[in-house]
């Protein structure tokens, strides 16, 4: 019973009547409406571009039902918005983006200049046409939203950085261009490391080319930390491997999984090195030391870095980040 409402308590998103609220143009006016939760989904959207209701329902809620009223709530308010990508074939689920307020509020919250209406309508419009790329950014998002779901249930584990692409290749001095960027911390063990999605979309010498960056950053005075491989299959995996071991000396840390396995357990003992393949081994055991920041090198996550900082810590397991 824990996401059904209680007798007497106010459910967020309700009038009092029973009627949905009208969109605002004004977070002031809807700032008594508005969670913890609500502002942490808001940076979610900013920093990952698009979120399904399954993501968001694995980050932030414990029931599907619950998170799909408050997204319906939230939609009714201005503050997100959704569209449902079409693909050859058919439909995929519903994604969320930022809508006029929760645009609003992050700007504001993070010292930017608010959007204006026409170009956030562009971001949007350009998320819709995108969709070919859609697959790429979910999977993506996935690898990330996995980490958490398996924090709420792992006590003394947390997920204290997700970066997207754009913002670690910034930090990186755009030296690399990893797919996204991850700290996870375990039993006070941090390991940091750069992901790589592959979809299979591309050969594996144009896949393996991509590494010497990685290498090349080290020797600039950036993060020792190992590149994540996911790849969609076995036997791909396999191949890579094999392709790598005749490439010669790769001069940076390389772990490789399938999507199937990070997607069961991101943390898990799945992970391949190159070069030392005769186990898998858990995420925390990887080789990835957090190191000092430096002009190529954005060094240990601070707390604010946290994609649930606004939700404050968590204890214990099934901690819920907000109230349902």
């Amino acid at each position: 019973m824990g996401d059904i409402p209680r007798p007497g308590v106010h459910v967020p998103g309700r009038s009092d009547t029973g009627r949905q609220p009208s969109p605002s143009d004004s977070l002031r006016s809807i700032s008594f409406r508005l969670e913890p939760r609500d502002y942490a989904l808001a940076h979610l959207l900013h920093d990952h571009r698009t979120l399904t209701t399954a993501h968001i329902t694995a980050t932030l809620f414990t029931s599907t039902r619950t998170c799909r009223n408050r997204l319906a709530a939230l939609r009714a308010l201005g503050f997100i918005d959704s569209f449902i990508p079409v693909r050859p074939g058919g439909r995929l689920p519903l994604h969320w983006l930022p809508g006029p307020l929760s645009a609003r509020y992050v700007a504001l919250a993070t010292g930017a200049k608010p959007p204006t209406a026409k170009a956030l309508r562009e971001q949007q419009d350009r998320l819709v046409a995108a969709t070919a790329h859609l697959a790429h950014t979910d999977a993506t998002n996935q690898v990330f939203i996995d980490l958490i779901a398996a924090a709420r249930t792992t006590p003394g584990a947390r997920l204290t950085r997700w970066w997207p692409a754009a913002t670690i290749a910034s930090a990186t001095g755009r030296r690399v261009h990893p797919d996204g960027h991850g700290v996870w911390r375990q039993n006070n063990v941090q390991v940091a490391w750069f992901l790589e999605m592959d979809l299979g979309t591309e050969s594996l010498p144009v896949l393996a080319d991509k590494l010497p960056a990685y290498w090349r950053l080290r020797e600039a005075g950036g993060p020792d930390w190992p590149v994540l491989i996911l790849l969609p299959s076995p036997a791909r995996e396999t191949h890579l491997h094999q392709h790598l071991a005749g490439a010669g000396r790769l001069g940076v840390t390389v772990a490789t999984a399938t999507h199937a396995q990070a997607h069961t357990d991101p943390t898990g003992p799945i992970w391949r090195l190159v070069g030392n393949g005769r186990r898998r081994h858990r995420l925390v055991e990887l080789p990835g030391d957090l190191g000092a920041s430096g002009p190529f090198h954005p060094g240990p996550p601070a707390a604010e870095q946290d994609p649930l900082y606004l939700l404050g810590p968590i204890t214990g397991e099934r901690t819920r980040p907000g109230r349902d």
